[in-house]
């Protein structure tokens, strides 16, 4: 039967017809190596930082294959037909299950994250080039491979990946997103999960390290080089910190944010947090090599940059020398950053108000937009 979420905000009704695949053209949560098979969450004030225990990935996709003795022909869905607010969100329990293409595999979705894209399309933003509606929202996925295409050389059935589905963000993205029980994806957008996280951090990763791996790449940035992170605790802000610390050897790191996730700032690798309610970093003397702006303060971004250096402009609009890009989804670049999420040198940060439900979308739709979201908006349990 089809069924209703009830939130916070406006109650998510049914969707009718039926959907089949024809149809179709401060608390946070950081990741540390652990043996645990217990899932610990803590609340604590910014200053203090509590540990997820996650179980090892193999335990974990063990656990969670045994819950799918057969595949169906039809799964759970969180789907909207129209584009709008949060109130066009809807659930629908007779949804096809996707077809596996040659060079895909099915994933059985144990968890899956909201990006500001994801509210972006809903909304209708890129309506030209986003794919026909109806559409089953959601672009990061974190879960366990069921089936794989016969064009598929490396994963196998059992095995724990993660990845941003889409490609192209903007152009043509998938139909059958990762707010479903099961979704299908290319192989080469994915990666083996990380053996130390649990499925909701790995879950709020691949879009948001992608993207801040390729702005930082696209910069040129390199070892010896200074940046200043705008929205230093969002979620691709935080892993631009501790990327440009970690994986490209910056001399100096300073970063934005409110008053209570300095600290946060700080764990991460920043040298320099700036408390943007007291203070207007446009004002510092200091300037920098990269300004990489996640929240769209790109007139701002440019007073603060070296001469010859750049500004990467996530949002908003762009003033010279600033530029934007569009993230190309790769797997490539997960399994490249992958030994530094085993090592905990880099670590997820998933909202403390996180993890929202399958039944509690529409809320967590409602949280990404305001844009104070510390790290990743992630759903877990799927349904």
């Amino acid at each position: 039967m089809e069924t209703t979420m009830t939130t916070a905000v406006p109650k998510l009704t049914t969707l009718h017809p039926r959907i089949s695949s024809n149809s179709f053209s401060l608390r946070f949560s950081l990741t540390f190596p652990a043996k645990k098979t217990a899932l610990v969450k803590h609340t604590c004030s910014p200053s203090h930082i509590p540990l997820r225990v996650s179980a090892s990935s193999q335990s974990q996709a063990a656990a969670e294959a045994t819950k799918v003795s057969s595949i169906p022909s039809e799964m759970k869905a969180c789907v909207y037909g129209e584009y709008g607010g949060v109130e066009v969100l809807k659930f629908d329990n007779k949804v096809s299950v996707p077809e596996v293409k040659e060079d895909q595999v099915l994933i059985k979705v144990v968890a899956a994250a909201l990006n500001p894209v994801d509210a972006k399309r809903r909304q209708g933003k890129f309506k030209a080039t986003d794919s026909p509606l109806p559409t089953v929202p959601g672009y990061d996925v974190a879960g366990v491979v069921v089936k794989v295409g016969n064009q598929v050389k490396e994963l196998k059935e059992g095995d724990a990946v993660y990845g941003n589905i889409n490609e192209k963000a903007l152009e043509g993205p998938k139909q059958f997103g990762s707010l479903a029980e099961y979704t299908a994806v290319e192989e080469k957008l994915l990666a083996l999960k990380p053996k130390n996280l649990d499925f909701i951090q790995a879950a709020g990763l691949p879009l948001a390290i992608e993207t801040a791996y390729e702005g930082l790449e696209r910069t040129g940035f390199s070892a010896g080089k200074s940046i200043l992170v705008l929205n230093g605790a969002g979620g691709v802000g935080s892993l631009v910190i501790q990327l440009a610390k970690h994986v490209f050897g910056a001399s100096r790191i300073a970063a934005t944010s409110s008053t209570g996730k300095l600290e946060l700032l700080k764990s991460l690798g920043a040298d320099l947090a700036i408390d943007y309610t007291k203070e207007n970093f446009e004002d510092l003397p200091e300037k920098f090599d990269v300004v990489y702006d996640a929240i769209g303060q790109c007139d701002k971004a440019v007073k603060v940059v070296k001469e010859g250096g750049s500004v990467v402009a996530l949002t908003g609009a762009v003033t010279p020398p600033g530029f934007r890009f569009v993230v190309t989804s790769n797997g490539n670049t997960l399994k490249t950053l992958n030994p530094y999420l085993e090592s905990g040198k880099i670590k997820p940060v998933v909202d403390p108000k996180g993890p929202f439900t399958f039944s509690q979308v529409a809320e967590a739709f409602s949280y990404i937009e305001t844009n104070r979201a510390t790290g990743k908006v992630v759903i877990h349990p799927i349904p």
